[in-house]
């Protein structure tokens, strides 16, 4: 046995918090720095920088982080990995080698590729894989679509045989976000690829800390029980030999370190409590979460079995051009405004036929008799998209303007006339392990192959779970679903997902037989023809609820106010419902 490995976060998104990596290493003790930059969408923009400049392709800021806290993480002998490297690890990790020259440093800088496999897409249709998408099962070879990235999700072994090489700095291209915690605590423990119950656990720890302060009471919804509000310090996981964590945070940050914060972080962008990656597949039904003192909150119990045979592929394809101009509604007769908006617009552009695709949204913030202007407006939003830029760039919004004095009473925009934009669009797919080459270049500039988790690996069963308690009878009062469970809500391509959680057995034995997804069909209005799935997790007190589709094509296209969905938690929770009397404070209305 070792002692735990202090893994520390320093970034949750391309764009985080620059001083979290300083704030990281001044903080307290630990053994590695590490950062998530890449999303789906991260994708799409790193490409945009790569067209304009071939040596780009990967998270710039993390060089201006590491300008900060190399010359201390040497000293100390802290290592640092990131998956900042996106679409061109190589050139990152030559980027921290000229780094350290310019200071005066000599790390040992390693990097992890082999995930993007943009240019082999057609050899693995004509090899028999349709790389069809997971959602609609549609074929790529079917589509007239032509993705300009595609990157499989690599696991954490290549990173681990990095840090086992001696690299100081490990910089990765796609690679899960769990993995940099993965890679991490396998090196340091010494673990095979058979340890599937460790590799599950440290993947459990990985997927709290990768989104930083989500889990140390960022974005938490039971606001009241965050009583720090600064800025929350970013989290650390403390993970030991068994693949048991302790998530916790340095002394003195802002912030909260719960149960509650860990559950609502574990629930985040997942689907089924089966979580898959590429070096096992981790039962978050079966881990146990106990509040071990302040700001520290034990993961245990978390069960493994044999990774999947294929890995999961982000592909990204141009979807033409998008424009967007919102008006102004105010007063009196907001809907007979919106309508003879819409019917005026599209009668000078020459119909809503013209256009690939078009989003009408009224969007209503107004109250009768209004104390304010402001809150007697409403917005009315309209997108158009098509292949053909010019039709969706200055003639559409330059034709909107031209309501200004023949079309309703009051009209003005929210904005001036805009150009078009391009957008992208998100494609899931799957392809066999074995045709993805994960490969790492060593600090001696040695390279060697990852081999995939073998299918014969021992697996562990889930634990088996507990009959559920009996739902609370009678009385019932009307009171916001907020009042009893807590939420939260992200995207996942084009589905989005929420996490709902209680903090009683009581409350959880309503919620687990009140949330269906017939239920939340009549919740959730937009997702009333969509399919729904609804999965328990009782050793959370939670349910886990996927929307299907309710994000369109995925964030870069979507025409959804919120196109991550990152409040669609917040919407549920504010839906008022019959709620059990024996759940609610006596005095709540």
């Amino acid at each position: 046995m070792t002692r735990p490995v202090l893994i520390g976060n320093c970034s949750g998104f391309y764009g985080d918090r620059l001083a979290a990596a300083r704030e990281m290493v001044d903080g307290g003790p630990i053994d590695l720095l590490t950062g998530d930059y890449l999303a789906e969408l991260t994708m799409l923009i790193l490409d945009k920088a790569r067209r304009k400049d071939p040596s780009a392709g990967y998270a710039k800021t993390f060089l201006t982080q590491l300008e900060e806290v190399l010359g201390t993480c040497l000293d100390r002998g802290i290592r640092i990995v990131a998956n900042a490297g996106g679409l061109n690890p190589g050139g990152l990790a030559g980027e921290v080698t000229a780094l350290a020259e310019r200071l005066g440093l000599h790390p040992r800088v390693a990097h992890v590729d082999g995930d993007d496999i943009v240019d082999r897409l057609e050899e693995l249709q004509a090899a028999g894989h349709d790389l069809a998408h997971l959602d609609t099962g549609r074929k790529l070879g079917e589509s007239a679509v032509h993705p300009v990235t595609a990157n499989a999700y690599l696991g954490g072994f290549g990173i681990a045989d990095a840090l086992g090489a001696g690299a100081d700095v490990v910089v990765t291209g796609r690679v899960t976000d769990a993995s940099v915690v993965v890679g991490p605590a396998a090196w340091w423990h010494g673990w095979a690829r058979t340890d599937l119950d460790a590799i599950a656990g440290a993947m459990a720890a990985g997927h709290v800390i990768e989104c930083g302060p989500q889990a140390t009471g960022g974005n938490y919804a039971f606001m009241d029980e965050v009583t720090d509000r600064r800025y929350p310090g970013f989290p650390i996981a403390e993970v030991a030999a068994d693949g048991s964590s302790v998530i916790t945070k340095h002394p003195g940050t802002g912030g909260l370190v719960s149960v509650g914060t860990v559950t609502a972080q574990l629930l985040y962008e997942i689907a089924d409590p089966a979580y898959a990656g590429p070096d096992a597949v981790a039962h978050f039904d079966s881990l146990a979460l106990t509040q071990e003192g302040e700001h520290r909150v034990r993961i245990a119990g978390t069960r493994g079995s044999a990774p999947p045979e294929t890995l999961k592929v982000a592909l990204n394809h141009e979807g033409g051009y998008r424009n967007t101009m919102t008006m102004v509604l105010t007063g009196l007769d907001i809907e007979g405004k919106a309508a003879w908006a819409e019917q005026e617009l599209f009668e000078l552009l020459g119909g809503q036929d013209r256009f690939a695709e078009v989003d009408v949204r009224l969007l209503r913030f107004d109250h009768p008799d209004a104390g304010g202007n402001e809150q007697a407006t409403a917005h009315l939003k309209i997108t158009v998209k098509d292949p053909d830029r010019t039709k969706v760039g200055r003639a559409f919004s330059n034709t909107t303007m031209e309501l200004a004095l023949g079309g309703y009473p009051g009209f003005h925009t929210t904005t001036p006339p805009s150009d078009a934009s391009a957008f992208g669009v998100y494609w899931p797919t799957l392809v066999p392990a074995t045709e993805v080459e994960h490969r790492v270049t060593r600090p001696d500039g040695t390279v060697v192959t990852i081999d995939p988790t073998p299918p014969s690996a021992a697996a562990t069963a889930p634990a088996p779970t507990a009959p559920a308690a009996p739902a609370p009878s009678g009385p019932t009062r009307r009171a916001p679903l907020g009042a009893v469970a807590a939420a939260r809500s992200g995207d996942k391509g084009g589905n989005a997902n929420v996490g709902l959680w209680t903090r009683t057995d009581a409350e959880y034995a309503w919620l687990r037989s009140f949330v269906t997804p017939e239920r939340v069909r009549e919740l959730l209005p937009e997702a009333r023809d969509l399919a729904v799935q609804v999965h328990a997790l009782p050793n959370l007190r939670a349910v886990n609820v996927v929307v299907v589709g309710i994000l369109g094509e995925g964030v870069a296209s979507a025409t959804r106010p919120d196109p991550q969905a990152k409040g669609l938690g917040e919407y549920l929770r504010s839906r008022v419902v019959d709620v059990p009397e024996d759940l609610l404070p006596a005095h709540q209305e």
